[in-house]
C-alpha cells in the first residue's frame, strides 16, 4: 500500500511540474544574407580583377575585366564585311560612276550620229531605188546598217538609264539585306566585347574570387560569389510549443551578443517546417523528441541596423518583448 502511495506521489509531483513549466522567450539564431555569383556568357582568360575580397562594392561596378582574343579577330573580320556590303549597297542604289556616266554619254552620243547617218543615207537609197538608179543589193546594205545603227543607238540609251538610275530594285534589296546581316555581325561583337566587363548586378560585399589573373573563365563559371547587402535576415530554429506569439508580421526585439547586446527590431517574413535536421539554426535547440520544428524567418525594420552585421554571427530573439 505504501509503494502504491509513493508511485501516486511521484506521478502527481511529475504533472505539477509539467503544468508549472515555464514558456522559453528566448532563441539563439544566426545571421544570413542572400548569397549571389557573377558568372561570365563567353570563355575567356582573367586579365585584371579590380576588387579584393571582403571588399562593398555597388550596383554598376566593375569587379574584372577577360581577355576575348577570338572576339577581337571575328571583330576585325565583321567590320571588314560590313564595309564589303555597305560598298556594294551604295553601288546598286547610286549606280555608275561619274566617269562611267561620262563615258556611256560619249558613246550614246556617237552611236546617235551614226543613227542619224544611216537613217539619211537610207533615204536617199530609197529615192534611188524608186527610180532604178542602184541595185536591189545595194539599197539592202544600207538598210542592214542603218538597222545596226538603229539597235545600238536604242541598247546604249537603255544602257545609260539603268546606270542612271542605278540597279534593279531586286538587286538593292538584295544588298540591303547583305548590308544587314553584316550589321548585325557586328552588333553581336560589340554585344559579345561588352561581356569582357564583369559587372556587379547589385550592390554586394564580395566574399569569393575564385580565379586569378591568366587563368581561363568558362562560360556560365562563378567567377566571384558574395552577398547581397540588401539581403541581410535572420534564421532561428523554434519548437512548435513555442510559436504562440510568433506569427508573420508580428515585430520581435533581437540582440547580438557580438555587438555588446546592441538591439534592432526585426519583423517575422515566415514561418515554415524544417525538413531536415540539417537546417536547425538554433544551436542545442530545447525540444521533445516528437515536437516539429520550424524555421522562423525575419528581416530587419530599418536597412541601416543590417548593413554592418557580420554573416553567420549569433543573434538572441526575445519573444514578445516588442508588439
Amino acid at each position: 500500500m505504501k509503494k502504491i502511495i509513493y508511485i501516486v506521489g511521484i506521478a502527481v509531483l511529475a504533472q505539477s511540474c509539467r503544468n508549472g513549466e515555464k514558456v522559453k522567450n528566448t532563441f539563439e539564431g544566426k545571421i544570413e544574407r542572400d548569397q549571389i555569383s557573377v558568372t561570365t556568357k563567353i570563355p575567356g582568360k582573367v586579365h585584371q580583377i579590380l576588387v579584393s575580397e571582403g571588399a562593398i562594392v555597388q550596383a554598376g561596378d566593375t569587379l574584372m575585366i577577360l581577355e576575348f582574343p577570338e572576339v577581337d579577330a571575328k571583330s576585325a573580320q565583321a567590320k571588314g564585311a560590313l564595309d564589303a556590303a555597305q560598298a556594294q549597297y551604295n553601288m546598286a542604289v547610286k549606280g555608275a560612276t561619274d566617269n562611267q556616266l561620262k563615258q556611256l554619254r560619249a558613246k550614246r552620243d556617237g552611236l546617235r550620229e551614226q543613227y542619224e547617218f544611216a537613217q539619211k543615207s537610207l533615204k536617199r537609197m530609197q529615192n534611188l531605188i524608186k527610180d532604178s538608179l542602184i541595185a536591189q543589193q545595194q539599197y539592202d546594205e544600207v538598210y542592214m546598217k542603218f538597222q545596226g545603227a538603229k539597235n545600238q543607238y536604242l541598247a546604249v540609251q537603255a544602257e545609260l538609264a539603268d546606270a542612271e538610275n542605278g540597279a534593279r530594285i531586286e538587286q538593292q534589296h538584295m544588298a540591303l539585306g547583305q548590308k544587314e546581316r553584316a550589321l548585325g555581325a557586328v552588333s553581336e561583337i560589340n554585344v559579345a566585347t561588352k561581356e569582357r566587363y564583369i559587372i556587379a548586378p547589385q550592390n554586394m560585399t564580395v566574399e569569393t574570387i575564385n580565379l586569378k589573373v591568366g587563368e581561363l573563365a568558362l562560360a556560365g563559371y562563378s567567377l566571384i560569389s558574395g552577398y547581397l547587402i540588401d539581403g541581410t535576415y535572420f534564421r532561428v530554429t523554434i519548437p512548435e510549443k513555442q510559436l504562440q506569439n510568433l506569427t508573420a508580421g508580428s515585430k520581435q526585439e533581437l540582440s547580438f551578443p557580438y555587438l555588446n547586446n546592441k538591439k534592432i527590431t526585426a519583423e517575422i517574413v515566415s514561418v515554415k517546417a524544417l525538413s531536415s535536421y540539417a537546417n536547425i539554426a538554433t544551436a542545442y535547440p530545447d525540444f521533445e523528441q516528437q515536437e516539429s520544428l520550424f524555421e522562423v524567418k525575419l528581416k530587419p525594420m530599418q536597412r541601416e541596423d543590417a548593413q554592418k552585421l557580420l554573416t553567420k554571427a549569433t543573434f538572441i530573439l526575445h519573444i514578445g518583448t516588442t508588439k
